[in-house]
């Protein structure tokens, strides 16, 4: 009897261990999709996106470059960026209908962690603006003549 209860423990940690490894793999590669997909969004990826006619079985259209695909109602917007250091993007919607279909291909691979994060501040979007008080005194000063010369009053 001894025999058969340890038999059935031994059985059932090992379809334990099995199962906890197995929910592994689906995190793991959940993890590398993500990660795959934020570095085709910041356009570190080149991509290629074709859209075919599945009726007549032409290709429509290919554009190959680093973009980020967004799905919208009817179809896809695709931002491609031109020029980083000079912030030069464009936009295009391409329209999909029930003969229509597109597909996306990773061109250039990517190496992601299935660990790491990152937290990107893009310092280029942010406008610094440094106040003191004089300088709000200031500007109160110059809207307080400003109103004066507009209404024609006059301070005795």
């Amino acid at each position: 009897m001894k025999k058969i209860f340890a038999y059935i423990i031994t059985v059932v940690a090992v379809a334990v261990i099995i199962l906890s490894l197995t929910g592994c793999e689906a995190r793991e590669a959940e993890r590398v999709s993500y990660n795959i997909s934020k570095e085709a969004d910041n356009f570190n990826v080149t991509r290629r996106l074709t859209v075919i006619n599945s009726r007549s079985d032409k290709c429509v259209l290919q554009m190959t470059g680093k973009m980020s695909i967004e799905d919208v109602t009817d179809g896809i917007a695709v931002l491609v960026e031109l020029d980083r250091e000079k912030g030069i993007y464009q936009k295009h919607y391409i329209y999909l209908n029930e003969w229509t279909m597109y597909t996306v291909e990773d061109v250039s691979g990517v190496g992601v962690s299935k660990y790491a994060y990152e937290l990107e501040f893009m310092p280029q979007t942010l406008v610094p603006v440094r106040l003191t008080a004089n300088e709000i005194k200031q500007d109160l000063g110059e809207i307080a003549e400003d109103l004066v010369e507009e209404t024609g009053d006059k301070e005795d």
